[in-house]
């Protein structure tokens, strides 16, 4: 089974190792038909401490690394200007 991958942009990296990434996943709603936009946090592993608030990342699905990071920081994308 494929690892997971997800897209998103950091929110906050306060925590030592630790980013907090916002996935934005657009899908039609069933009866109405307008695309809506649901958002979710995901806390993601940065080991050198590389991300910047508003960077947009590409996060890996992984092991569990501690109570709540199950996902890691697989490259920065894109740098916050």
């Amino acid at each position: 089974m494929p690892k997971k991958e997800k897209q998103g942009t950091v929110v906050s990296n306060k925590c030592d190792k630790t980013v907090v990434v916002k996935v934005a996943e657009y899908n039609q709603h069933p009866k109405y038909k307008k695309i809506i936009e649901t958002t979710k946090h995901y806390k993601a592993h940065d080991a050198q401490n590389d991300c910047k608030e508003g960077d947009v990342v590409r996060i890996v699905e992984t092991k569990p690394i501690s109570a709540d990071k199950r996902w890691v920081v697989a490259e920065v994308v894109e740098k916050a200007k």
